[in-house]
């Protein structure tokens, strides 16, 4: 068995595939399966596991931090960078449309909020 894919609903499915496609340096496929739209971000090479996204018409964004009584996180996406590029990937993810939360986790990295708020962390690797 294999993980085949990781599937994110949201309200704005096209948006949310453009920006992840931005983040990572990857391509936009999509396609109908049972009369709904789905948009699968892959790398050119086909390595790593796709994301893909779905409309979702009664979304409601994910509260970060959470909190008892509002929508939390179902899940959340690491993204591992060297350290040496740390804030460049930042400024990157920034660039593509992601947001820093207001309120972080953790001193070693960043929390960030995707444009349909799901939250995702940079996390820089030491350097060997």
């Amino acid at each position: 068995m294999r993980l085949g894919s990781i599937v994110i609903d949201s309200n704005i499915a096209d948006e949310l595939a453009d920006f992840y496609a931005k983040l990572l340096g990857w391509k936009i496929d999509g396609g109908v399966v049972d009369g709904e739209k789905w948009l699968i971000v892959k790398s050119e090479t086909g390595e790593g596991t796709p994301l893909v996204f779905q409309t979702v018409e009664d979304y409601v964004k994910p509260q970060w931090p959470w909190a008892d009584g509002v929508q939390q996180q179902m899940l959340h996406l690491d993204f591992y960078v060297s350290a040496a590029d740390y804030d460049k990937e930042v400024a990157h993810a920034i660039a593509c449309g992601a947001q820093v939360a207001e309120t972080p986790f953790n001193d070693n990295w960043k929390v960030m909020l995707d444009p349909a708020g799901h939250p995702f962390c940079i996390i820089p690797l030491p350097t060997k």
